[in-house]
Parts: C-alpha cells; sequence; structure tokens
C-alpha cells in the first residue's frame, strides 16, 4: 500500500547509459524491474521498442520473446539469479530459452567466458564462488544472451578494486557497441565515470534530477 515510485516521467534512448541514483528506498529497483517487465504500474504506462509493455503483451509468446532477447537484467542479489548445477550451465540457460542452436550456445559459452576470465569457473557450482564471481557470472549470464538493453541493478556490489575496473571496461565496451545500460547503483564514482546520464531519484520517490553527472 506504500507507494514505491510517484510521477516518473522518462525516456531512455538507444545507445544511453543512464545511472539512477538515490538513497535506499527511492525506488530505483522498482524503476528497473518496471523496465524489465517484471512488476508493473498501477498508473500510466511503459512503452518499450515503441510498444506497451504491458502483462498481457508479455503473455503473447512472439512479444516475449522479442522482448526477452532484446534486454538482460542483472539483479543486486547474485544468489537470486544463480540457480543452475555449474556456471557453465548458468551462462548457456539465457541462448537454450532463445532456442539457439548447441553449437552457438557453447560458442557463446567459450566466448564470454573467456572474456571475463570465467574459464576456470566453468564446471564450479555457483555456491561455492566468492560474492565478486558470483556478480561476473551473473553478468555473464545476461552477456551470453547478447542483449541491447542491460538493466543492472547495483553492479558494483561485491567487486575488488580490479573487478571494479573490469566492469567499467565492460560498460565502455557495450558504450562503443551501441548498447543501451540503464544501472541503479550507490556507487557515485561508478555512475559518474560509466554514464552519461544521471537520474536522481529522491525519498519521496520522484525524479528531482536529470541530466549530465557534471550538472547533477
Amino acid at each position: 500500500g506504500t507507494p514505491a515510485l510517484a510521477a516518473i516521467d522518462l525516456s531512455i534512448g538507444c545507445g544511453e547509459h543512464v545511472a539512477v541514483v538515490g538513497a535506499n528506498g527511492s525506488g530505483k529497483s522498482t524503476l528497473l524491474k518496471i523496465l524489465d517487465g517484471l512488476v508493473f504500474p498501477t498508473a500510466g504506462k511503459v512503452v518499450a521498442f515503441g510498444a506497451p509493455l504491458t502483462e498481457a503483451a508479455l503473455e503473447d509468446p512472439a512479444f516475449r520473446r522479442e522482448f526477452r532477447s532484446r534486454v538482460g537484467f542483472v539483479f543486486q542479489e547474485a544468489d537470486v539469479q544463480l540457480f543452475c548445477s555449474d556456471v557453465r550451465d548458468e551462462l548457456a540457460f539465457g541462448p537454450l530459452q532463445l532456442g539457439l542452436p548447441d553449437d552457438e550456445v557453447r560458442r557463446r559459452v567459450q566466448e564470454v567466458a573467456g572474456q571475463l576470465g570465467l574459464e576456470k569457473l566453468l564446471d564450479r557450482p555457483p555456491y561455492s564462488l566468492s560474492g565478486g564471481e558470483k556478480k561476473r557470472v551473473a553478468i555473464a549470464s545476461i552477456i551470453t544472451m547478447e542483449s541491447h538493453v542491460l538493466l543492472l541493478d547495483e553492479p558494483a556490489t561485491a567487486l575488488d578494486p580490479r573487478s571494479q575496473v573490469w566492469l567499467l571496461d565492460v560498460l565502455e565496451a557495450w558504450k562503443s557497441e551501441g548498447r543501451t545500460v540503464v544501472m541503479a547503483t550507490h556507487d557515485l564514482s561508478v555512475a559518474a565515470e560509466a554514464a552519461d546520464r544521471l537520474v536522481v531519484l529522491s525519498e519521496d520517490h520522484t525524479v528531482v534530477a536529470d541530466g549530465t553527472p557534471d550538472e547533477v
């Protein structure tokens, strides 16, 4: 019964890198879940790729497959996202759900594991990994789907300084590839370095600032 967001009016363009910042409970994670079609607003509307994003729309198999192939979500807590018996299966799960051929799935798994330095972890169960390793696997499992839009909830959480540098390199690569990124983060240094635009949510669950990092 408590509003999580109020009077949000945002437009995110193709290729933009947007960081959503704000206090705990301001609605950052809820906003990302709305953008991913995991929860739905009680008022107003969400439009994705020119079409309304609704529960009814996502019940259509063709729309759902198209939307899920284009948008990837990395949860704040990696344990929420990882559930397969080993890392290899985690990386393969998304492409398999998209119905890709086995050879293509294997190619993507090996390529992404090589890019992210996960080759030695492929046969390990996720529960045996450190927090930072789990986060890397969660991000890798989205990269294997080759999504054009990446929604990241606190991507720097549990990462050591070296892994944070790796994350910034990944974000920079995505920017050069023209991918769209929306991240919720408490890390203002990551937000300022990786984002073209900052959206600030207040404790009243509204947008109080929206501009470049320097402007904000």
